[in-house]
């Protein structure tokens, strides 16, 4: 009995040593020659076949999938600027609160070690230029001095979302998250050399830049950066080389949430989905058709931080409702049923689209509007070599387009298509009036008939200074993207690599694999 008991154990034990052989066997192997990968044997060339993306420190996964986008309530202003129409957006991840004075308090300290000390004035703007305006908290007959001096400094206020930062400031802190994630995953994986400069404490000359990097024209600690990983390519070349995207190490890049991943996220709906059917809708990011608790155990407590009223910001005294005279901490109110907090009320937030009233006229999937299109900007030296800007260190951008260039593809024609379909002489009612070719403020003109722009960006959610009509997730409101105010926030968010399911989930939702026998 004991030896057919040990025998099964061999047998069990070699069978799953060949399925593991058998497995790893086709590994590195090409699918398209059959040649092996991976391996300086066959010139070199890599693959990353097993990449899975762990969620980013900080952020929640936001499964995407199709919703009605627009508003859902009564047009109380009449403006018609968000028409409910149906888009999908794909999965991505978003930060679980709004970016906190302390967080941004790192921004602008590391700003400070690296670029504060230089004699060159220019140089020392990009830390000032990143300050948040806490001036925003003045106002002409109210008190709120204490604001202006303490909001974003005092440790009191840590937890509390940063405000008085503009639309661009909020574009260059997701810039700079990048970088500083990118830095540390290179460290990590022993592919880049931490800085030894004293004066930058950690930053490298003008910082370490994702794009510079990548394009081999990063300096460290004053010298180009040579290597770090294992050339396969080259057996003689003992620098190594530098990572790249293939790898998967470095991140796709934080940014601005579109407004339509901001709504869908708001909104939660995956918390009511039945198999593919949205069992029911709602007017706030919670199920509950008011703003108050209708639980027993939290009867009566309001869900969001919110202005009830005329001169009514938190309640009566000994009973308040939100407590909430200004901002309040984040996470002060219950999530989402993706995670995220405060898409209600607290502060609004933006978002990355350039606002105009009309939006049926967008793409179904990940509209947006705002696109510039780039291409690096090469210097006199040679094709391969960036151009960079000597103030920041920057890689110099330039418009993908230009001329008569975009007459040969179909996507597009242009490098900026903010006004496409709305704001362009096409859209306007000038078309084909010889007095409007090249007058660029046919459709909109700024400061004479209208406040919109091409500058001009929109930003969603209710915020502690609001009523509650702006609770609802579907309306939107804009503002210049140089301007800010004391009830503006905004969060983060990062592109989801591969599918759009999580590997947790992708078991539970796995998909029939058809063969040939299951299909006779």
């Amino acid at each position: 009995m004991n030896t057919s008991k040990t025998l099964s154990k061999i047998f069990i034990i070699a069978l799953a040593t060949f399925v593991c052989s058998c497995s790893n066997k086709h590994k590195n192997i090409s699918k398209t020659t059959g040649w092996k990968i991976n391996t300086s044997e066959n010139g070199g060339f890599e693959a990353e076949l097993n990449y899975e993306q762990e969620t980013p420190s900080g952020m929640v996964f936001i499964e995407g999938g199709s919703f009605v986008m627009g508003q859902t309530g009564e047009d109380v202003l009449m403006d018609y600027n968000a028409t409910p129409r149906k888009v999908s957006v794909a999965s991505f991840y978003m930060d679980e609160t709004e970016i906190t004075n302390s967080q941004y308090r790192e921004y602008v300290y590391w700003l400070k070690k690296a670029y504060a000390a230089d004699e060159d004035s220019t140089i020392m703007k990009t830390y000032l230029n990143a300050l948040p305006d806490t001036n925003a908290w003045r106002s002409e007959l109210g008190y709120n001095e204490p604001m202006v001096k303490n909001y974003f400094r005092h440790a009191g206020f840590s937890h509390y979302p940063v405000v008085g930062v503009s639309w661009d400031q909020a574009r260059d802190f997701c810039n700079w998250r990048t970088d500083r994630v990118n830095e540390l995953a290179l460290i990590e994986a022993g592919a880049l050399q931490y800085s030894t400069n004293k004066k930058m404490s950690g930053a490298y000359e003008f910082g370490f830049i994702t794009e510079t990097y990548l394009a081999g024209q990063q300096k460290i600690n004053g010298k180009i950066q040579k290597g770090g990983f294992e050339n396969l390519g080259k057996l003689k070349d003992k620098n190594g080389r530098i990572g790249k995207l293939e790898d998967g190490i470095l991140t796709s890049g934080y940014r601005l949430p579109t407004e339509a991943e901001w709504e869908f996220a708001a909104w939660g709906l995956i918390g009511n989905s039945i198999e593919e059917n949205i069992d029911h809708g709602r007017y706030y990011p919670w199920d509950q058709k008011g703003v108050r608790d209708n639980r027993k155990q939290f009867q009566g407590q309001l869900l969001a931080n919110f202005k009830r009223g005329f001169g009514d910001n938190m309640g009566i005294a000994g009973s308040l409702n939100d407590a909430g005279s200004r901002t309040m901490e984040v996470k002060s109110f219950p999530p989402n049923d993706y995670g995220l907090y405060d898409m209600a009320g607290n502060v609004s937030e933006w978002v990355l689209d350039v606002y105009r009233p009309m939006t049926d006229n967008q793409d179904d999937f990940m509209p947006f509007r705002g696109n510039v299109f780039y291409d690096m900007k090469k210097n006199d030296e040679g094709t391969n070599k960036a151009e960079f800007n000597e103030t920041t260190g920057q890689m110099q951008d330039t418009l993908a387009v230009t001329d008569n260039s975009g007459q040969t593809r179909r996507n597009y024609f242009e490098a900026n298509n903010t006004r496409a379909l709305d704001g362009d002489i096409i859209s306007s009612i000038f078309y084909g009036s010889p007095d409007a070719i090249g007058d660029e403020d046919a459709m909109y003109d700024y400061g004479k008939n209208t406040l919109i722009n091409d500058h001009v960006h929109v930003y969603k959610g209710g915020s502690w200074s609001d009523r509650e009509y702006w609770l609802n997730p579907g309306t939107r409101r804009y503002l210049n993207s140089f301007l800010s105010t004391h009830n503006i926030g905004f969060r983060c968010v990062l592109d989801r690599m591969g599918p759009s399911i999580e590997m947790d989930n992708r078991d539970k939702r796995k998909r029939r694999q058809f063969t040939r026998k299951t299909l006779r």
